[in-house]
C-alpha cells in the first residue's frame, strides 16, 4: 500500500471520528447513562418514553397479517444462528490457538440495549433482541473469517467490495504477484 493511500485511509478514521462526535451532538438532547453495561435514563425520560409506548393490543391490530405469517419462518432462525454461534466458538478455540491469532472479542459485535428504551412493548423488545443478535453474529462471523483470511489469502478482489471487514485495508493488490511473495510472510508474522 502506498503512502497517499495510507494518508487517504487516515483522513477517512479521521472523519469517521467527527462523525461519531456529530452525531453524540445530534444525540445529546436524549439523557441516558451506561453504567456497567446498563442503560439508565432520567425519570422524566424513561416516563416519556412509556407514554409514547404502543400497547400490545393496538399493536397486534395495527400489524399486518403477512407479517405474523412470516413471523415463524423468521424466527426459526434462530436454530441456525445458534449452532453457527457455537461452531464459531469452537472453530475460533481450535484455529486462532494453532496460528496463533489474536482472538475476536465477541462482546465487542454483541450489544443488547434496546430493552432499555420504554417506548418498545415486549413484542418490539423481543424483536430487537433477535435482530441484535443476528445481526451482531454476522459481523462477529465476519470479523473471524476475514482474520483468517489474512493469513491464508490477504488479496483484495478485483471488484470493489460494498462493505469490508476491518483487515480488508492490510490486503495486497489483486494481480500484484510480487508484493504478494514479498509481503505474504511479513503479514503473517503482523502482530494485531
Amino acid at each position: 500500500m502506498n503512502d497517499k493511500i495510507k494518508e487517504i485511509i487516515e483522513e477517512i478514521e479521521e472523519m469517521k471520528l467527527k462523525l461519531a462526535e456529530e452525531i453524540d451532538k445530534q444525540e445529546s438532547h436524549i439523557s441516558y447513562e451506561i453504567k456497567n453495561g446498563y442503560v439508565t435514563f432520567e425519570k422524566e425520560v424513561l416516563a416519556k418514553q412509556r407514554e409514547n409506548m404502543k400497547n400490545l393490543l393496538s399493536w397486534f391490530r395495527e400489524v399486518p397479517f403477512s407479517h405474523l405469517l412470516s413471523a415463524p419462518l423468521i424466527y426459526a432462525m434462530i436454530i441456525p444462528a445458534v449452532l453457527f454461534d457455537i461452531i464459531l466458538f469452537v472453530y475460533q478455540q481450535v484455529i486462532f490457538r494453532i496460528y496463533k491469532f489474536k482472538f475476536i472479542k465477541r462482546s465487542n459485535y454483541m450489544h443488547f440495549d434496546h430493552q432499555y428504551l420504554g417506548y418498545l412493548n415486549p413484542i418490539e423488545k423481543l424483536n430487537c433482541l433477535y435482530c441484535s443478535y443476528f445481526n451482531g453474529l454476522m459481523l462477529y462471523a465476519s470479523a473471524i473469517a476475514g482474520r483468517t483470511e489474512l493469513y491464508f489469502c490477504p488479496i483484495k478482489h478485483a471488484e470493489k467490495v460494498i462493505s469490508q471487514h476491518t483487515y480488508y485495508e492490510a490486503f495486497l493488490s489483486y494481480g500484484d504477484e510480487e508484493s504478494y511473495q514479498e509481503k505474504l510472510q511479513e503479514l503473517r508474522e503482523k502482530p494485531e
